[in-house]
Parts: structure tokens; C-alpha cells; sequence
């Protein structure tokens, strides 16, 4: 059980910067106090706060649609050899190479980044989906893949 939560707002939101906090007033005043300690803390910060404002009021709704979007990247990198395609649960896929895939992974990563697909990760990768990825760009990352492996078929 838990009795706080963190969101960024900077990822699937695409506020430039900043997180939310919430938890019980002790909790709250422990983890500032901690920041104060640790060096946080941002002077004239409006500007920043107001974007993470706006990230809230305009971006929450389109969180379904990295969602339906991970959805699909999932969907296009299934029964490639190698592949074991993880179900996303959010706007994350994770993706875990095996066998012969497992082996050449320096070698995929290295054709994804040449063909403007990033992931992270080495024998498990990671792609995320978020506000500048659209639909077209999830088929070219698909397309990519599906390329790779044909050509090592």
C-alpha cells in the first residue's frame, strides 16, 4: 500500500519540466525539507509552473491516444523472430530479445538510431510513446524493425 504519488509532467504530458507530488501533509514536509537539503529548488519559476498548468489543462486526454498508439506498436512488432513483446500496459513497450535477435542487439540498436527509431535498453528494449510520436511514426519504427530482421532472415 501506498501513500504518496509522483507524476511527471514533463513525459506523456509534454511540460518542459516538473513533477506533482501528493501525499499527507508530513510526507509532503519531509520530501521538502529533503529538496531544501539536497539543493532543489528553482527561483522564478512561474514560467515553468505555468507550463506544467497548461500541460494539465490541454494534455491529459490525449493521454488514451499514446496508449492506443503503444497499443499499436505492440501489435506490428508481434511474431518478429527473436522478439518477445511485452502487453503495454501504458504508453511504454517493452520488448525482450532472444536467441539469434539477443546477439545482434548492438547491431539493431545501432540500425534503429540510423533510421530515426530510438529505443533504450540493450536485450530489452524500451520504446515510448508520447505527444511528438503520431501514428505514422509508429509504422515507420514497426516498418524499421520488420526491416532489420528481414535482412538478417
Amino acid at each position: 500500500c501506498f501513500d504518496s504519488v509522483s507524476v511527471c509532467l514533463s513525459k506523456g504530458l509534454g511540460a518542459p519540466v516538473g513533477s506533482v507530488l501528493c501525499g499527507s501533509a508530513e510526507f509532503i514536509g519531509r520530501a521538502r525539507r529533503i529538496r531544501k537539503m539536497a539543493g532543489g529548488g528553482m527561483r522564478q519559476a512561474g514560467i515553468l509552473a505555468a507550463a506544467g498548468s497548461y500541460a494539465l489543462d490541454h494534455h491529459v486526454v490525449r493521454l488514451a491516444a499514446d496508449h492506443a498508439l503503444a497499443a499499436r506498436l505492440a501489435a506490428g512488432l508481434q511474431g518478429l523472430p527473436g522478439v518477445l513483446v511485452e502487453p503495454p500496459q501504458s504508453n511504454m513497450v517493452f520488448v525482450d530479445l532472444v536467441d539469434q535477435a539477443k546477439s545482434r542487439a548492438p547491431e539493431l540498436l545501432a540500425f534503429l538510431k540510423q533510421n530515426g527509431v530510438l529505443a533504450t535498453g540493450l536485450y530489452r528494449l524500451r520504446f515510448v510513446t508520447h505527444l511528438d510520436v503520431d501514428a505514422p511514426g509508429v509504422d515507420h519504427a514497426v516498418a524499421v524493425m520488420r526491416d532489420f530482421f528481414k535482412r538478417q532472415a
